[in-house]
């Protein structure tokens, strides 16, 4: 047991180095033996040592093995002669089925040192196996009018020995009508042919039998054998004849499917099976399989798919009529497929221009062609647009027609078009087809921009804030596009003295107006200037419009007391006789506003007074009079603070003082010295705003009034005024100011208002007073003057 062991694990040594071995052997020339196969085990193959010139000791010293890849024993090694013996016998077609040569590869093993020797074993083949069929009995059915030399196969027989022992010729038991012949294949496989050597009648002999043998090419030859019978088939002597060797159908390409085309009939005069007739189509195209069905046994032909005029105008169709026997008639049948108007025209665009200048004209915008599929009327076709287009439809080459343009386009009036291209077949019914298009028109810079309004009006307060929004101006172009982007401008003024640049200006983008500095209504009212709205197109076009800013007043500006003047020396001292009246007019206190509107509207309202109650003031006109009678018991002297107020929001006002004094007569030497009066009159710096005021103020119904007093007072007394000053006939003259009353005083005041001229500063002077003549109550008689009375204010009345 040990031996054994240690033999199966040196073997397992030998194998796990076999890798190295192959290729330690692999320069040296292997040692080639051959045997028979079938030999017996322990039959002698060759001597090892003697072929390879080995010593036999060696061979056992080294402990020689026979080993082989697949691990089989077919050979083992006499360490003691040296020969290779089977160690079982070999099967050839088993170890190498159809190879030829039938090799096998055997190592020979020795150790110290190592060494692997290379066998080839060739088993060569012997006859051991005879030729077999697979089919012990073959049938062949043979028509009796079969030609002769007409060749029928036969199934072969199988030999698994190869070379000289494999299959080599077939044989037929005698007989005269047939003989065989071998035929080789291109994989050299060797079948039988059956050949007819002598035509067959079924009614003399209706089957034949004969033994088919297979021969191998051994010695001795081993053969194989199987039965063929022939059975004699009856002859077709009658082909089928069709009643019509020709067909003609028309049908409408709109039948329905299933309907019956056309039946074919044909007969046969033999009987029985050969006179048994079925219909086929013979070499009919796919259509004709795909359209049209045929019943084998009635002849009918039938619909199967729908037809197309269009596609396929007429089939023909051969009609095979076969017997039984397999003889067969043919007969063709046409059928004409009939149009109906089933195909609406179509419309093919083969050019297009989109969009059109708007200012292009007889411009080809559109090529298109059209086309029926139909035939005769059916195909005709009229081809037409609405006629409320500005376009034309010409016809050019067949079919093809093209879309023109009559005039000139206007985008701003249409910016595009649907067209709609109208064909109709001529057909019944009548096919239309409309194939819609849009075409769209492109902007060209004819537009000008057009303001919403030829003339904007803005308002604007005075006194406001720089870079204020003050309105906009607003233009549209009926152009698209660049075409109708604007931009808005300052147009230069008419009046070159205007500093426009310095007063507004004007988003470019949106026409936005925009107030650059404050306004004083006083000095700028209103201003007139242009503004321009130009495109961005090529040539650009621009357009303008006229912008009239009115400046609305503010009350920013305080009354202005004219009378009594306040900016002298010596205050202006009215007088009142003790015996005056209630309601005797005092004084008038003046005042201008240079404000305009409810803003100059003055009110005058008696603030404080020595004596409460003793005089009034009239809201409306500054009119200061007497309350009630005067009695011995006031005071002489009395000083009035009246307040002048605007009726602006908010109200601005002034004060003004007026000293009055009373007397018993105007002899007391109470009066004021006119140089006083005269120096108080200086010219003080006023503006233009104030000529206007006091204008306004001094209305049509006081000069009426101060008038009227004074041509009374110029009848009554010639007298000369002083400072040579003298009052007119008639009407004041327009640089004189009235200020007269209508209470018990009768007495005039006259102020000379003159205008500095040359300044440039517009002032206003109040000159002398004009003091009129007193006159005695009675008729006829002046009061005696007082030399002491006129000496006291400073006059010198000659």
């Amino acid at each position: 047991m040990e031996t054994g062991g240690t033999g199966a694990l040196r073997i397992r040594q030998v194998l796990l180095f076999f890798v190295f071995l192959e290729m330690s052997r692999a320069d040296s020339e292997p040692g080639r033996f051959s045997v028979e196969e079938e030999m017996k085990s322990g039959s002698f193959v060759g001597n090892l040592a003697k072929d390879l010139g080995l010593d036999v000791g060696e061979l056992f010293s080294r402990g020689a093995r026979v080993v082989s890849n697949d691990n089989k024993h077919h050979l083992q090694l006499d360490l003691n002669t040296g020969d290779f013996l089977l160690s079982e016998a070999l099967d050839r077609e088993e170890l190498c089925g159809s190879i030829e040569p039938c090799v096998l590869h055997f190592q020979v093993l020795m150790k110290n040192p190592l060494q692997f020797l290379q066998i080839e074993l060739q088993v060569r083949d012997i006859n051991d196996h005879s030729p077999v069929f697979l089919e012990k009995e073959m049938l062949l059915e043979i028509p009796e009018n079969s030609p002769v030399g007409a060749v029928f196969l036969l199934e072969g027989a199988k030999d698994l020995d190869v070379g000289i022992n494999a299959l080599d010729s077939y044989t037929i038991s005698a007989n005269s009508h047939f003989h065989v012949k071998m035929r080789v294949n291109p994989d050299n496989r060797k079948y039988p042919e059956l050949v007819l050597d002598k035509a067959l009648d079924y009614e003399e002999q209706a089957e034949l039998s004969f033994i088919l043998t297979a021969l191998d090419g051994g010695s001795p030859p081993r053969s194989g054998t199987a039965l063929v019978r022939v059975v004699v088939l009856d002859a077709n002597d009658n082909s089928p004849e069709f009643e019509q060797p020709f067909y003609e159908v028309k049908i409408p390409e709109n039948s329905l499917l299933g309907s019956l085309v056309v039946t074919v009939s044909a007969w046969d005069l033999d009987s029985g099976k050969n006179g048994e007739i079925s219909y086929t189509f013979s070499h009919a195209s796919e259509d004709v399989h795909k359209t049209f069905e045929i019943n084998q046994k009635s002849g009918e032909v039938s619909l199967m798919a729908s037809l197309d005029f269009e596609t396929i105008e007429s089939y023909s169709i051969i009609i095979q009529a076969t017997d039984g026997g397999g003889l067969f008639g043919k007969s063709t049948v046409r059928i004409q497929v009939m149009d109906i108007n089933d195909n609406a025209p179509e419309v093919t665009v083969s050019s297009i221009t989109s969009p059109i200048p708007e200012n292009s004209s007889e411009t080809v915008v559109l090529v298109f062609s059209i086309l029926d599929r139909d035939s005769g009327d059916n195909g005709r076709m009229l081809c037409s647009i609405p006629e409320d287009l500005p376009f034309i439809l010409k016809s050019s080459v067949k079919n093809y027609y093209t879309l023109e343009t009559e005039g000139a386009l206007d985008r701003e009036s249409r910016a595009q078009y649907n067209v709609t291209i109208t064909v109709t077949d001529m057909g019944t019914p009548r096919l239309e087809t409309q194939h819609n298009i849009t075409l769209l028109v492109s902007d060209v810079n004819d537009n000008a921009p057009a303001f919403t309004q030829t003339a904007y009006t803005l308002f604007l307060r005075e006194n406001n804030s720089p870079a204020l929004h003050i309105g906009s101006v607003s233009a549209t172009d009926r152009d698209a596009g660049a075409n109708a982007q604007l931009t808005y401008s300052l147009l230069p003024p008419h009046d070159p003295r205007l500093p426009l640049a310095s007063l507004v200006s004007i988003n470019a983008d949106n026409g936005h107006l925009f107030a650059l500095r404050a306004l004083d209504f006083e000095a700028l009212q209103a201003f007139e200037f242009r503004v321009g709205a130009t495109d961005r197109g090529s040539p650009a076009l621009s357009s303008q419009a006229l912008v009239r800013v009115q400046v609305l007043d503010a009350n920013d500006n305080a009354p202005f007391v004219l009378y009594p003047l306040q900016n002298g020396s010596a205050p202006c001292t009215e007088l009142v006789p003790r015996a005056a009246e209630p309601g005797y007019l005092v004084s008038k206190v003046v005042a201008v506003d240079a404000d305009s509107g409810q803003n100059a509207w003055l009110s005058f309202q008696l603030l404080k007074a020595t004596e409460p109650g003793l005089f009034g003031v009239w809201a409306h006109n500054g009119e200061v009079r007497t309350a009630r009678l005067l009695s011995e018991r006031d005071a002489a002297k009395h000083r009035l603070l009246v307040l002048v107020k605007d009726n602006g929001e908010p109200a601005l006002s002034a004060s003004v003082t007026l000293h009055v004094l009373l007397v018993d007569g105007f002899s007391q030497p109470y009066l004021p010295l006119p140089e006083a009066a005269a120096d108080q009159a200086q010219a003080d710096p006023l503006t233009v705003y104030l000529v206007i005021a006091l204008a306004s103020v001094s209305s049509l119904f006081l000069f009426s009034v101060l008038a009227f007093i004074a041509v009374r007072l110029c009848r009554r007394s010639r007298a000369a005024w002083v400072g040579g000053c003298s009052v007119p006939e008639g009407p004041f003259p327009g640089h004189l100011v009235d200020i007269s009353g209508t209470g018990t005083l009768s007495q005039s005041y006259q102020y000379e208002v003159c205008l500095t001229g040359g300044t440039g500063t517009d002032e206003f002077k109040f000159l002398k007073p004009i003091i009129p003549n007193f006159q005695t109550q009675g008729p006829g008689k002046e009061i005696e003057e007082n030399p002491t009375f006129h000496k006291s204010f400073g006059f010198n009345i000659k």
